[in-house]
């Protein structure tokens, strides 16, 4: 079912609202162009982001001729306000969902307040839901004496829609519409509530949600943002990344997701478009080490409590749906064009199946820093870590897919040996602080080979650094980690060796690439990568672990003007400095997080 043809926004044109059960994007002309539900893993009831003209949408548009607007949030919320700008008037959107506890029967209500500020002016809005990634047919049933309008999939299995508003609704062809006139200071509410076929809760009016779930919702985010105990330099920034990635977790299982979109390209028009609706173990560690550093207890114990239960496997997967299970095949969504043209589309990911054994580093090193700086650990736990350690200790050597998920050829990659030394370090660290058993001589041993291979069989003496992978002649962002991890001291020569070769040939000033595909065509895929944002993060970060504190602080003044209006990051900037990839991205959120903190860090030093 198509509708008419909307021109694309730039990715960076959207901001993020959430329930912690699913988000959904706004652009800066008031549209939600992308949302999926019950949960950010499942399908989509509007995409348009991916299809302008099957993918569905919910716009809100004032009529006051040739416009400009401007978007912000509330501080110290996720409620998000679009402005209108023009001659003949101005005029406010407020978007927000309010937050529900996590036992609650699964709905998503999106809040939305529009306001005439300056003159009289018309709106009109438009819902458009496509189900089910937009193959699903829907019916639609207008009962007028509600003013309510109740949109139902089909075939894509039991989902619903509830749209209410106190200003006259009318259905054409399927999708709602409303166009009204406000007076100057008057406002009108119009609400979204996606529900189960089955759902059994009681229906609000919409009496309560334009009085009551307004300063709620303020109250509910400003009382956790009230949580942190981070006290220093660039707090609103920190609680602004703390809060799209506080959006990306689910408060229901405590798992957290890569990035809220799928299929959003990393090059314009080409094929690397793949599906971040899932909880990575890397990402979701270092999220979680994030919010520790931050003060966010509650995020972690819950993630500990979701991770625990995994680990009873023999071996971890390197991704899970939010609930836990095992995601399904990578496919491709062939009717959908894609972002400007992008295809294939993908839901799902293939990257499920590969082997990374780096993972085992990062989320026995987030196990560490909790035991250490919140709660101990309990024994029955570090029996179950004990089982993810002995797969390290069985697979250290063993070639994988690494932490770019390398489609093409498996390799000894430096940051996967890296992480596996990190397992062993923090694993042998958290059982001599708890006085915990462990295989002492076997670990430490292994532990101990480990640094050695790295220190001596990654290093390339022509090319003074420590490269990509064994036999490797370039390098790669990833070894910013190596300080970062305390695997080697900032002032080593070899570091700093190693730093120069990354300057030289990944680093376009405070910019830096994840490593120069077009010298080897590593990862088998066509066309030509941006910069990675959380790689610029990584570098300002072991800036500032080197000493050098003014080049640091300057380089992260510089790379935070490349976020969007709203603070916000996607995974890459391509040449025009425009975002690219799935947005917003969690690993540059939480990278801008843990630079930050180690740039305070070395300032209050200083």
């Amino acid at each position: 079912m198509k509708h008419q043809e909307r021109p694309y926004q730039r990715i960076e044109n959207y901001g993020i609202i959430g329930n912690l059960e699913t988000v959904a994007l706004v652009s800066l002309t008031g549209s939600i162009d992308f949302m999926c539900f019950p949960r950010f893993d499942a399908p989509t009831i509007f995409a348009s982001l991916l299809d302008s003209t099957k993918g569905g949408f919910f716009s809100v548009e004032p009529q006051m001729g040739e416009y400009s607007s401007k978007q912000l949030y509330i501080p110290g919320t996720a409620i998000l306000l679009t402005r209108y700008f023009s001659e003949s008037g101005i005029a406010e959107l407020t978007d927000y969902m309010p937050l529900q506890a996590s036992g609650d029967e699964t709905d998503s209500t999106i809040v939305r307040k529009i306001k005439a500020i300056r003159g009289d002016i018309t709106f009109k809005v438009h819902c458009a839901p496509r189900f089910d990634y937009a193959e699903a047919k829907h019916e639609a049933d207008l009962k007028k004496k509600k003013n309510e309008i109740i949109f139902t999939a089909i075939n894509d299995g039991n989902v619903q829609l509830r749209l209410i508003a106190d200003i006259p609704l009318q259905l054409k062809r399927k999708d709602g519409y409303a166009e009204f006139t406000l007076k100057e200071s008057e406002i009108a509410h119009i609400v979204l509530q996606a529900v189960r076929k089955d759902h059994k809760g009681a229906f609000e009016g919409i009496n309560y949600y334009a009085h009551d779930t307004y300063h709620e919702t303020i109250a509910k985010w400003r009382e956790w943002v009230g949580k942190s105990t981070y006290k220093g330099h660039y707090g609103e920034l920190i609680q602004r990344s703390a809060i799209t990635l506080k959006l990306l977790t689910s408060a229901r299982y405590g798992s957290v997701i890569a990035a809220a979109t799928f299929g959003v390209p990393e090059t314009l028009g080409g094929s690397r478009n793949w599906d971040y609706r899932f909880t990575w173990i890397r990402d979701a560690a270092f999220t979680m080490y994030a919010f520790l550093k931050l003060g966010f207890y509650d995020e972690a114990t819950n993630f500990m409590n979701w991770i625990s239960s995994l680990c009873t496997e023999s071996k971890l997967q390197l991704l899970y749906k939010v609930d836990g299970t095992k995601s399904e095949a990578e496919r491709e969504l062939k009717h959908m064009d894609g972002y400007k043209g992008a295809k294939p589309v993908r839901v799902g990911n293939a990257a499920a199946t590969q082997l990374q054994i780096d993972i085992y580093g990062e989320l026995i090193d987030t196990i560490y820093i909790y035991n250490k700086s919140y709660k101990p650990i309990t024994y029955e736990f570090w029996t179950l870590i004990q089982q993810q350690v002995n797969s390290v200790v069985a697979g250290w050597k063993l070639p994988d897919h690494g932490i770019w998920e390398i489609r093409n050829v498996k390799r000894e990659f430096l940051h996967t040996r890296l992480m596996c030394w990190v397992a062993m370090d923090r694993a042998i660290k958290i059982a001599e602080h708890r006085s915990f058993p462990y295989p002492e001589m076997e670990w430490q041993a292994v532990r101990d080979e480990i640094y050695n291979d790295i220190y001596h069989n990654f290093w390339n003496e022509e090319l003074g650094a420590w490269v990509q992978y064994k036999g490797a002649k370039t390098v790669d962002a990833s070894a910013l980690l190596m300080p970062l991890t305390h695997f080697i001291t900032p002032l080593e020569p070899r570091w700093l060796s190693t730093m120069k070769v990354i300057d030289r040939d990944l680093r376009l000033d405070v910019l830096i690439y994840r490593y120069r595909n077009h010298l080897e065509r590593i990862d088998g895929l066509d066309g030509v990568e941006g910069t990675f944002n959380m790689c610029s993060f990584w570098y300002i970060e072991a800036l500032a672990k080197c000493g050098e504190i003014d080049l640091a602080v300057e380089s992260f003044e510089k790379m935070i003007g490349y976020a969007n209006h709203l603070g916000l990051f996607s995974e890459e900037l391509g040449m025009k400095g425009e975002h690219l990839g799935n947005f917003p991205q969690a690993f540059t959120h939480l990278a801008l997080i843990s630079a930050a903190v180690e740039i305070n860090k070395q300032m209050s030093r200083r």
